[in-house]
């Protein structure tokens, strides 16, 4: 596998011309770009690799080695020696279209030498439960399933996906990677701390919460925020919700990030479904604890390449988290790549929503959660 990696800024271009020799049917272009970028770069790497399987989303940051930028593009090329790929795209209209958009992508590229599929989904309407339950019902267990959904900063305005060089809302996008050379390894990992009590999700409509304790969860939510309950629904990404099953036995905890906020129901839209019975509890940011979620995702993802290999990294980080490290928000990439064997390229983005397994098994979306995944290719 040949690596390399780019990036454009909107105010100095290109930092280095774009290595079109590596353009090719098993040549896989991942760009990350800032939501408002205007069409010319992309279109420029669209017409650079021709040949290329091309894959990109809308952020709220871009990451870039151990650097996050904004108003960018960042941009990883990897070209495969012995690995196939596969590229399909589904339209999301609304979120109650999010598991027969799973399904259609499953369809799309199943094959029995399918070892994983990268997947980047507009970010507002979708339901990325649902969107990984279409996934996982039409995949084989043992393909590894990652990606995440596209961010628009803290604005909730439009994302984008790349599809044959333009920008595109209400588009689900996957690749899929084939053959027996091709290792993926992933992790994920949060570092929030639960306060407050334990609720129970009384009512609620796949991702919209309407009532915590017979209460208006809106309403609820304000509460805790105070003064900073004008500022909704960005700043209740300073408090995800953490959802756990009724069965007391069952360690398993997901974390859900707000997407809206409706005054007239008093309800909450996540980023994925609250089902109703659920145990709810909100969380905060501790700095040292989301530092070190990153250092144990990539401890979760490492696993040694051969002496040697290049590897590469897709980080896909939340939004809530920069939000909350604010100038800080460099130090998890930078531990990120701390703990992951050398050569490695690192590029990736900040998302409103996380798709990977928990731990091992069948994936899952996770929010405020550092995710990675790692691919290199056996010689």
């Amino acid at each position: 596998m040949e690596l390399a990696r780019r990036t454009f800024h909107s105010s100095r271009g290109w930092a280095s011309p774009l290595p079109v020799d590596l353009d090719g049917p098993q040549t896989l272009v991942l760009a990350f770009g800032a939501s408002g970028l205007g069409a010319a770069p992309l279109a420029e790497l669209a017409a650079a690799f021709p040949a290329s399987v091309v894959l990109g989303c809308s952020t709220a940051g871009e990451i870039h080695g151990a650097e996050i930028f904004d108003d960018s593009l960042s941009v990883a090329v990897a070209r495969f020696a012995r690995t196939g790929l596969r590229l399909a795209t589904a339209e999301i209209r609304e979120a109650s279209g999010s598991r027969e958009a799973g399904r259609q992508l499953a369809a799309a590229l199943g094959a029995p030498d399918l070892r994983s599929v990268l997947v980047l989904s507009d970010g507002l309407h979708v339901n990325g439960t649902e969107l990984v339950a279409g996934l996982n019902e039409h995949l084989p267990p043992q393909v590894v399933v990652t990606g995440g959904l596209a961010g628009d900063g803290p604005r909730f305005a439009r994302t984008w996906v790349l599809v044959d060089g333009a920008a595109r809302d209400h588009v689900i996008t996957a690749v899929g990677l084939y053959g027996d050379a091709i290792t993926v390894n992933h992790g994920s990992r949060g570092g929030w701390d639960i306060f407050g009590p334990e609720r129970l999700v009384t009512r609620s409509t796949g991702n919209i919460l309407y009532e915590l304790d017979g209460k208006p969860a809106l309403q609820l939510y304000k509460t805790y925020l105070g003064d900073r309950a004008s500022g909704l629904p960005a700043t209740g990404l300073l408090f995800p919700l953490s959802l756990r099953s009724d069965d007391d036995r069952d360690e398993k905890r997901l974390v859900r990030t707000i997407l809206a906020v409706d005054e007239a129901t008093q309800s909450l839209t996540f980023a994925g479904d609250i089902p109703q019975g659920s145990r709810a509890q909100l969380m905060r940011a501790n700095f040292e604890r989301l530092v070190d979620g990153a250092s144990q995702a990539a401890q979760m993802a490492k696993a040694a390449p051969e002496p040697g290999a290049p590897m590469l990294c897709v980080a896909i980080s939340c939004v809530g988290r920069r939000l909350v490290l604010g100038e800080r928000a460099e130090e998890e990439v930078e531990a990120t790549l701390e703990e992951l064997p050398s050569p490695v390229e690192q590029v990736g983005f900040y998302s409103y929503g996380e798709l990977s397994p928990f731990g091992q098994g069948r994936c899952d979306l996770h929010n405020q959660t550092m995710t990675l995944t790692t691919l290199w290719e056996r010689a």
